[in-house]
């Protein structure tokens, strides 16, 4: 791992030197960037350049009091690539992550080739935008790690995910601590780019898990993105990069082959 320092805040990243097109991997909520451990693995065999990054108040980085915003997280990511050297770059982000990323393609169209968001909510359905102040409430009191082992097993796995595996993602994510878990999903909460009609330029994919109810209102988003590629996993709930991370990585492999036939110079 490496660490660079921005305005007195520690960001850990993990990155390789060479490699081309750049890819910047983006956890999600109380998760760090061996999220991504499968991904990180397949394309750097693949020679492309790969960044992973522990976001603020996760992983090796800084837990400051502070707010976490997708904005914040977003500018973070951007002063990275940049400090790295990273021209441009496709933003890969799973569940919160993949609102970081979002956000990183809006604010920086300089730097975004594409986006790539992996079952995030992004554009929430009204019954998911209703579920979260509750869970909110929960995350505030001094049960936040039960309230937070409740959701994980009950919304985010399905009975056919592996149990030792959610056995370990829930003593990852009820490890971070409250004042990040609380003001990251009121970032999440308040991340609401449809509203304001927050579009997205360059190209993108999404890829939705198998969950009984869908994390993200795909036709909200399509009409904020033109020309959104979209696909879903076969028999996987939210963590599907680790879960079916062959399925994952093949629909990454084919969106970035399709951007590099429409754009042989990127």
């Amino acid at each position: 791992m490496h660490s660079l320092q921005r305005n007195g805040i520690k960001l850990s990243f993990r990155s390789t030197e060479v490699g081309d097109p750049n890819l910047v991997f983006i956890h999600g909520w109380c998760c760090d960037h061996s999220y991504f451990g499968p991904q990180i693995s397949r394309f750097q065999s693949l020679d492309y350049r790969v960044m992973a990054v522990d976001l603020r108040g996760h992983g090796q980085s800084a837990q400051p009091r502070q707010s976490y915003s997708m904005e914040v997280f977003a500018d973070d990511v951007g002063w990275l690539c940049d400090e790295l050297g990273m021209a441009k770059a496709y933003f890969i982000g799973h569940s919160m992550g993949g609102n970081v990323a979002y956000e990183v393609g809006r604010r920086r169209p300089d730097l975004a080739a594409g986006v790539v968001m992996i079952d995030s909510a992004v554009t929430r359905p009204a019954a998911s935008r209703a579920a979260m102040e509750p869970f909110l409430r929960e995350l505030e009191g001094s049960g936040y790690r039960e309230a937070l082992t409740s959701y994980v097993s009950n919304a985010l796995a399905i009975p056919t995910d592996d149990r030792g595996r959610l056995a370990h993602i829930l003593e990852d994510m009820t490890s971070v601590p409250q004042h990040v878990m609380i003001s990251a999903f009121e970032g999440l909460r308040d991340h609401d780019p449809a509203s304001e009609g927050l579009r997205l330029a360059c190209a993108a994919l999404y890829i939705a898990a198998s969950e009984p109810q869908p994390r993200c209102d795909v036709e909200r988003l399509r009409q904020l993105v033109p020309g959104l590629a979209y696909g879903q996993v076969v028999g996987s709930g939210h963590f599907c990069q680790l879960e079916v991370p062959d399925q994952v990585n093949a629909m990454i492999e084919r969106f970035l082959a399709l951007q590099s036939k429409r754009d042989p110079h990127r």
